[in-house]
């Protein structure tokens, strides 16, 4: 079988902090064994102890990458979360100030879990996550399944802006438009994006499998996936965020 070529992700160009970038990306199972670690600290019971440090890691880890985008949303989400949560309760007691402060408090952990999975999703190309897959001896199913999510977001949020596109030609994206008519617009926007989301998982389900993704032949990666030393880095700086957080503990 020809050897399977590991592409770099999308829109990763080198540009004025290319070189920086090459030598801090992580390598695919680094990734996402940061990312199940992080998932399991913050879900677990005592979550909220680490969940200021897994805020902190996906921060970090987007803008290694030049993700500002993403970095300022992630601080600014969790931000608003925090005030919600937290300092909300105690400036404004209330049933209903408090209801929303427990949804803040809970909410929180997913915001920094799906942190640090954006790293992995926008830096990973479906050749480099099913090349770490086989060698870690992941099944097949698996590997298929993350080779394909991981092109069905991507086209999913292009079909997304469309449908807003069209959506607001007809005056339903605006403010003044989903007050009057919110049923239409819903309806305008879940009905376009359910067939188009049928329509990507089935077109590249076919297009992985003719790709091979789910040949039983075991394929050659013509760059295969090796640790280095930013996957150390990362698991330092991951030790070190959980350590502080435990230490931090009888402050919160």
């Amino acid at each position: 079988m020809p050897a399977q070529r590991v592409d770099p992700p999308a829109g990763r160009a080198d540009r004025g902090g290319g070189a920086l970038r090459r030598h801090a990306r992580l390598d695919p199972r680094a990734k996402i064994l940061l990312v199940v670690i992080v998932s399991l600290a913050v879900m677990s019971p005592d979550g909220l102890i680490f969940t200021p440090a897994a805020l902190a890691l996906g921060v970090g880890l987007a803008l290694v990458e030049s993700a500002w985008r993403r970095a300022a949303a992630l601080a600014g989400l969790g931000g608003v979360m925090w005030i919600g949560g937290w300092l909300a309760p105690l400036w404004l007691p209330g049933p209903l100030v408090l209801v929303t402060a427990l949804a803040c408090q809970f909410s929180i952990r997913f915001v920094a879990s799906v942190g640090v999975a954006a790293h992995l999703v926008a830096t990973t190309s479906p050749t480099g996550m099913s090349a770490a897959l086989r060698a870690v001896h992941a099944p097949r199913a698996i590997a298929v399944t993350l080779a394909v999510m991981l092109r069905f977001f991507p086209v999913v949020a292009g079909e997304a802006a469309a449908v807003v596109d069209a959506m607001r030609l007809g005056g339903l994206a605006r403010a003044g438009g989903l007050g009057r008519h919110p049923i239409r617009a819903l309806e305008r926007f879940a009905v376009p994006m359910v067939a188009a989301s049928l329509r990507a998982s089935e077109d590249l389900s076919a297009s992985a499998i003719l790709r091979g993704l789910g040949s039983r032949r075991r394929p050659t990666a013509m760059t295969p996936p090796r640790f280095g030393p930013a996957d150390l880095a990362a698991g330092l700086v991951l030790a070190a965020l959980a350590v502080l957080s435990l230490e931090l503990r009888p402050l919160t």
